[in-house]
């Protein structure tokens, strides 16, 4: 805990926005975390960034998110302007507060590279560290974590540079011996932006290019038939694992409008599986949070399959904490509300900074 004294609120920085494709995602995100918290407990510091990656003081900020509630734009703006070394109202905003929750989902937030700011100013923070983050961002790297840890995933190809913008016939015969229909992906991305389901070779192309306009790696992973199930991850020394979701979406596939806009997939919480399968999922989303040596909070999402095989799709190392996001919804099911996640995730920040300083 802060060291603020007794009966003093503790100053909570919420940092949103960002240069990412998920910047709206990021900014539904912050205002449910702004409006649900204890404020009892916490004054709440809002820090945003614009799509072009200006800082915004917590009075610009402010200014930013009543046009948002009043419904005339979606994010923070979209001009650029001087980075945070540049920003010396922002800079003197982050030396009053006691922690900060991080909620810039995607790329220059949820990689590592937010983090590793908050570690440099020796800052508390929600959600896992340097390392954790950077590798949960980037599938290739994650899947082979996963791999090493001998947990049971998709078969899948990674694509880099050229085979992404002009693949050769080697690789799209390696593509067809995945089977059809098959996932394209952005390597570094999240909520499903840029992801494309392949049905035919026709389509490998078109969907190549679209992940190549997020990232320069491109994950191919085969088609998996069955339920797809969620388990979200809390704690730190102790993490805990929680009921199971399932998904059942109305489109193809469970994709970005279908998780934050149009509330359109069923969200069925517990998961319809056995009691062995669901002991399963569990017990794989903690050894995928340990593998990843994550900290305070992860989803992981897997597929269980028509004979009771389960497959770990990825972990989400800073999943999405909008009022219709799995995370929260989880955890409300296993009895805690939303607001004492909130208040349970920032503690877990504070151990895990108390742990990191005792290393120093």
């Amino acid at each position: 805990m802060s060291a603020r004294p007794a009966g003093e609120r503790q100053r909570l920085a919420v940092v949103f926005g960002g240069r990412s494709g998920e910047h709206e995602v990021s900014v539904t995100s912050a205002r449910s975390i702004m409006r649900e918290a204890d404020h009892d407990r916490f004054d709440v510091i809002p820090i945003g960034i614009t799509r072009r990656g200006a800082w915004l003081s917590p009075e610009a900020t402010g200014r930013r998110l009543a046009r948002v509630e009043a419904g005339e734009t979606r994010s923070l703006g979209e001009e650029g302007g001087d980075p945070i070394l540049h920003a010396p109202d922002v800079l003197a905003a982050l030396r009053t507060v006691d922690v900060v929750f991080p909620i810039v989902h995607g790329t220059f937030g949820e990689d590592g590279t937010l983090q590793g700011l908050l570690e440099m100013a020796d800052l508390p923070y929600v959600g896992p560290g340097v390392a954790a983050s950077a590798v949960g961002m980037d599938k290739d790297l994650m899947r082979s974590v996963f791999t090493a840890a001998g947990i049971p995933q998709a078969r899948y190809l990674v694509l880099t540079d050229d085979e992404v913008r002009s693949p050769s016939a080697d690789t799209v015969a390696a593509i067809d011996a995945l089977g059809y229909p098959c996932f394209v992906k952005p390597a570094n991305g999240g909520s499903s932006v840029g992801v494309s389901k392949v049905r035919s070779r026709e389509d490998v192309a078109s969907a190549l290019s679209e992940a190549a306009r997020h990232d320069r790696k491109a994950l191919v992973e085969e088609g998996l038939d069955g339920q797809e199930v969620e388990c979200a991850v809390l704690g730190h020394r102790d993490p805990r694992p929680s009921p199971l979701g399932e998904i059942r979406p109305t489109t193809e596939f469970y994709d970005y409008r279908a998780k934050y806009l149009d509330d359109s997939a069923e969200l069925i919480v517990p998961a319809r599986v056995t009691e062995a399968t669901a002991g399963r999922v569990q017990e794989l989303a903690l050894r995928a949070f340990r593998a990843l040596d994550c900290s305070g909070l992860s989803r992981v999402d897997f597929f269980v399959r028509p004979d009771g095989d389960v497959r770990c799709i990825e972990l989400n190392t800073l999943p999405g904490f909008t009022p219709i996001s799995m995370y929260p919804r989880l955890w409300q099911e296993a009895g805690i509300s939303y607001r004492e996640l909130i208040s349970r995730l920032v503690d877990h920040a504070f151990e895990r900074h108390a742990e990191v300083r005792s290393h120093a």
